[in-house]
C-alpha cells in the first residue's frame, strides 16, 4: 500500500513573506505580459508591483522567469489533487484518479482561481513572440512532470518505464489542454474548458497503459 505522507513543517513567517512577495510579482508580471507582450520591462513589472528592482532581481534572474511562479501553482496543483485521489480505502484507480486530479485543478473554484487561468491564456498568447517566455512555460512542465514520477511510483506497481510513460502523457495531457483552450475564445468551463479537453486527452494518452488500472499491491 502507498505510505502515508510524513508531515511537513509549517515554513518560517519570513519564508512565507518571501513566497507572498514572490508571487505578487509573478501575478502582476502576468498580467503585463498578457496586456502588452514581450515590450514589458524587469523595471515596469519592479514598480507595478511595488518592489524594488533590486528585490525583484533577488527573486528572479529575468523578467521572462517572474511568471514560473504563477504557472507552477496551476500545473502542479493537480499532482496533490492526484495523491489524495489514489490513496486511502476509496481510492480511485490511478487512471480515474489522474483524469479527476487534473479536471479539478482546471476548473476554477473561485475567482481569484479564474483569473489565474485567464492570466495563463493570455501568457500563452503572448509567447509566440517571446521564445523566453516559452522556454519557462516548457520548463515548468518538464519540472512537473519530474515532480509526478514519484507520486505515481508509490501508487502504481508499474516499472520505470511504465511510470516515465505515465507522467510524460499525463503532463502533455494537462499542457496541450491549457494550450488548445488559451489559443481559442472559449470559456473557462464547460465542453470547450481546459478541464474537458484535459479529460479528453488524458484518456487518449494513457490508452496504452494498463498497469494504471490496476490497484498497487
Amino acid at each position: 500500500m502507498p505510505t502515508e505522507p510524513r508531515p511537513t513543517t509549517r515554513p518560517s513567517l519570513t519564508e512565507r513573506r518571501k513566497a507572498d512577495t514572490q508571487m505578487e510579482i509573478a501575478r502582476t508580471a502576468a498580467a503585463l505580459f498578457a496586456e502588452r507582450g514581450a515590450t514589458v520591462t524587469a523595471e515596469e513589472i519592479a514598480r507595478t508591483a511595488g518592489v524594488a528592482l533590486r528585490t525583484f532581481y533577488r527573486y528572479f534572474r529575468t523578467k521572462e522567469d517572474a511568471v514560473a511562479p504563477l504557472l507552477a501553482v496551476g500545473v502542479r496543483q493537480w499532482i496533490d489533487g492526484l495523491a489524495a485521489q489514489a490513496t486511502g480505502p476509496d481510492a480511485a484507480p490511478v487512471r480515474a484518479a489522474l483524469e479527476q486530479a487534473a479536471r479539478q485543478a482546471l476548473t476554477p473554484a473561485d475567482e481569484p482561481a479564474a483569473e489565474a487561468l485567464r492570466r495563463t491564456r493570455g501568457l500563452l498568447r503572448a509567447m509566440p513572440a517571446s521564445p523566453a517566455l516559452r522556454a519557462v512555460w516548457h520548463r515548468v512542465h518538464h519540472d512537473s512532470e519530474e515532480a509526478l514520477m514519484p507520486v505515481l511510483a508509490q501508487l502504481t506497481d508499474a516499472g520505470p518505464l511504465e511510470v516515465r510513460l505515465a507522467a510524460a502523457a499525463a503532463n502533455t495531457a494537462m499542457r496541450v489542454a491549457v494550450e488548445e483552450w488559451a489559443a481559442g475564445d472559449g470559456p473557462a468551463s464547460g465542453p470547450q474548458g481546459p478541464a474537458d479537453l484535459v479529460a479528453r486527452g488524458m484518456r487518449a494518452l494513457t490508452a496504452g497503459l494498463p498497469e494504471l488500472d490496476d490497484p498497487k499491491k
